[in-house]
């Protein structure tokens, strides 16, 4: 949908030292992929709940872009009548406080805050790892 296609776009590239971390590529790749419902094979539904916490994750980033448009409009009205210097002071603070609270709504309205730790544990797994052979002996 259009809100994934955002909220991947909001998202900033990944440096990978180690892959512990989903990047947008990895992302969208688990989104595009489609398995069937119906299935009765338990990892599809490992899968899907998968899929469905990084769908969750990528849509409520979207609020966290709008928490800081949000931040950077309220001293831009609160000091409307005052000179630009006294509204870009606090600009950058309040955009900070803003992407927090809009993280927040995101989670809460996108409905993250309900979903179980196992299904965020799950969403949260990077797409490839990084495994090292021990040395033996």
């Amino acid at each position: 949908s259009w809100m994934q296609a955002l909220g991947l776009m909001g998202m900033a590239p990944t440096l990978h030292l180690a892959y512990n971390r989903n990047d947008t590529k990895d992302m969208r790749a688990v989104l595009t992929k489609k398995y069937d419902a119906m299935s009765a094979n338990p990892i599809v539904e490992i899968l899907m709940t998968r899929q469905e916490s990084i769908r969750k994750q990528v849509v409520a980033h979207n609020f966290m872009w709008v928490g800081v448009a949000v931040g950077v409009a309220l001293p831009f009205w609160s000091f409307r009548k005052y000179d630009w210097k006294a509204k870009a002071i606090p600009i950058p603070f309040i955009a900070y406080g803003g992407s927090w609270v809009g993280r927040i709504v995101g989670d809460i309205a996108i409905g993250r805050t309900g979903e179980y730790s196992r299904d965020q544990f799950l969403g949260s797994l990077p797409a490839k790892q990084l495994y090292v052979l021990p040395e033996t002996e």
